[in-house]
C-alpha cells in the first residue's frame, strides 16, 4: 500500500507541464509535415509514464490477462470504457492499456491554447454532446479508428463524478458499439481521485490506484434496437460497479 501524501499544486503544475512537453513538438511537427501516429504512441508512452511516477502512484492492475482476448471474429480493436473520477484516469489508462489509444472527449478541450491543437494532431476526438449531428459524425471518426486497429475509450458518464459514484451513462457509445460491432472492453478505475478529485486543483502523491480489466463484452448480443442497447449500456454499468 502506498500513502498518500500531501495535497500539491506543485505536483498538479508538474504534470502540466508534462503535458506541455509533449504538445509543443507535437505542435512543431506539423511544421515539417512530420506528425505520425508513432509518434504521438511514443509521446504518450512517456507522457503516462512519467506523470504515473511524479504522483508516485501504486498501481494495481486486475485481470490484464483479458486483454487481447476478443470475442470470436471481433477485433483487432476494443471500444474502452470506464468510469471517470479523475483527470488522472487518463494517463493511468494509457499506462496500463498502452499507448495505441485514443479518447473520445469534450470539445472544450480542443480549444486550449497549444494543448487543443496538440490534442487534434494527436487523433484524440472532439465531441459536442450539444450537437445530435456534431456528435454523430464524431462518432463515426472512433468507428474508423477502430477499425484501423486504435483501441477508443470513452467515458460513458460524460464527465467526472464528484463523489466516485457512477453518474448515469450516455447512449452514444453504445450505439457505436452496436451499429459498428466493436467488442466493448468495461474497465474500472479506483483510486484515482484520492490523487485528484473532479474540479480539484491540488494533487496527492503516493496513491493506491486499481485497475479492472473485465472481460470483452460482445455487442453482436444486444442487436434488438433500443432495448438491445439499454441491456448493453445496463450490462457495462454493472460490471463496471462491480470493482468500485
Amino acid at each position: 500500500m502506498v500513502e498518500t501524501g500531501r495535497k500539491s499544486l506543485g505536483l498538479s503544475l508538474h504534470n502540466i507541464y508534462e503535458t506541455l512537453a509533449i504538445s509543443v513538438p507535437t505542435l512543431a511537427d506539423t511544421v515539417r509535415a512530420r506528425v505520425t501516429k508513432e509518434k504521438s504512441d511514443l509521446r504518450l508512452a512517456g507522457w503516462a509514464s512519467n506523470i504515473v511516477k511524479n504522483a508516485r502512484l501504486g498501481i494495481d492492475v486486475v485481470g490484464r490477462e483479458n486483454l487481447g482476448r476478443f470475442p470470436d471474429g471481433l477485433g483487432p480493436s476494443y471500444l474502452v470504457m470506464s468510469n471517470h473520477q479523475s483527470l488522472y484516469d487518463i494517463p493511468v489508462l494509457f499506462y496500463v492499456l498502452g499507448s495505441n489509444l485514443r479518447m473520445v472527449t469534450k470539445k472544450e478541450l480542443f480549444r486550449v491554447p497549444i494543448f487543443g491543437k496538440a490534442l487534434a494532431l494527436g487523433g484524440f476526438i472532439s465531441i459536442d454532446r450539444g450537437d445530435r449531428h456534431a456528435a454523430l459524425a464524431s462518432l463515426e471518426i472512433a468507428k474508423k479508428m477502430a477499425s484501423d486497429g486504435t483501441h477508443v475509450w470513452i467515458a460513458p458518464e460524460g464527465t467526472r463524478s464528484r463523489t466516485g459514484d457512477l453518474l448515469p451513462f450516455k447512449k452514444g457509445g453504445f450505439n457505436l458499439a452496436i451499429d459498428a460491432v466493436l467488442p466493448l472492453l468495461p474497465v474500472t478505475l479506483r483510486g484515482t481521485r484520492d490523487v485528484l478529485q473532479a474540479k480539484g486543483l491540488r494533487s496527492s502523491p503516493g496513491a493506491h490506484v486499481t485497475v479492472t480489466i473485465h472481460r470483452a463484452i460482445d455487442p453482436r448480443a444486444y442487436s434488438e434496437g433500443k432495448a438491445g442497447r439499454d441491456r448493453l449500456m445496463n450490462d457495462v454499468r454493472a460490471v463496471i460497479a462491480s470493482a468500485l
